[in-house]
């Protein structure tokens, strides 16, 4: 019985800890309220989503996050953004050969006088890094390392959902707040959310009291990100709020992108549109598995319908 009760406590004990551990995580991530076109058994990419996903890549996420398990001719292939079913060999494609030529690659062997030069990148290419390696990376993001967004999608907890959360989760610019004080002779400037007028978290209540979060110099705070934020935060600390601080601030204000099929640019849209292009290029054979799968099933059940009456048949006048 001793026994018994030392490891029920042991277990309460470790409730509790869970418990503490979750207060301090993230919020749950959600997707658009109509959900994800390629969800479900026979769902498929909207490939106009895709399409502008790209660009919202090209022109917003490419400069600091890479794609190195993509190569430009993944975008012409079947069940891509950019198949064109004239050209079944990417590489021949026009438009995936265009799209590569915007970028610069280096080339793999040194000219004559020894010296690799940069020539514009073709469909067999992978996708331009922005950094030579991760040391100049880290440099130029204040110590930390962006993320390849090649699978991104299949390495964090509910996939597109967190991407697209994570995009539209920022607070509003009007919420924050410069601050100027003196500490031990110190003049410190600080940047202050009013984390009591942040509707998107929608559990601060008034009644919590005073509840302002200071944002470190170089990071910004997002609720869908995991962290503690509770030493920054200045208030209640049972109430502290979900989420904690990345290194990447808001990437997708109105208007960033100017899309060329006419679609408005809002910030949803567009995380919207790069959480589905991230969705594909972490399965681009999503819809050709699908295709299968559900071929395959249809003739599990013909074949099953014939072997029981087969079985019916062949066994009609034996007695079980």
């Amino acid at each position: 019985m001793k026994t018994f009760r030392i490891l029920a406590a042991g277990l309460v004990g470790l409730a509790f800890a869970g418990l503490a551990h979750a207060a301090g995580g993230s919020k749950h991530p959600h997707g658009p309220e109509a959900g994800w076109p390629f969800e479900g058994f026979t769902g498929q990419y909207d490939k106009a989503s895709v399409q502008r996903g790209y660009q919202v890549y090209k022109q917003v996420c490419a400069s600091c996050h890479g794609m190195k398990l993509l190569s430009y001719r993944n975008l012409g292939e079947p069940d891509g953004p950019f198949y064109d079913p004239a050209f079944p060999n990417p590489n021949d494609n026009p438009f995936v050969k265009a799209l590569a030529a915007e970028n610069e690659v280096m080339n793999a062997t040194p000219n004559d006088a020894g010296e690799f030069e940069f020539r514009p990148a073709v469909p067999a290419d992978r996708f331009r890094s922005p950094f030579p390696n991760d040391a100049v990376a880290r440099a130029a993001n204040g110590g930390a390392l962006p993320p390849d967004l090649s699978v991104i999608v299949k390495a964090r907890h509910y996939g597109a959902d967190y991407i697209y959360s994570l995009m539209t989760g920022y607070p509003d610019f009007s919420l924050y707040e410069d601050r100027i004080i003196e500490e031990n002779g110190e003049t410190i400037y600080q940047t202050v959310i009013d984390m009591a007028k942040f509707e998107k978290l929608g559990s601060y209540k008034p009644d919590h009291g005073p509840a302002h979060m200071i944002q470190p110099t170089g990071q910004y705070y997002n609720p869908y990100m995991a962290g503690d934020a509770t030493p920054n935060f200045l208030g209640d600390p049972r109430h502290t709020p979900p989420g904690g601080f990345l290194a990447m601030g808001p990437q997708l204000p109105d208007g960033r992108v100017e899309y060329t099929d006419g679609t408005e640019a809002t910030t949803s849209q567009m995380a919207y549109d790069v959480a589905q292009f991230l969705a594909w290029s972490a399965e681009p054979k999503l819809e050709a598995r699908k295709r299968t799968g559900l071929a395959t099933m249809v003739f599990l059940l013909v074949l099953t319908t014939l072997l029981w009456f087969s079985y019916k048949q062949i066994w009609r006048k034996v007695e079980h």
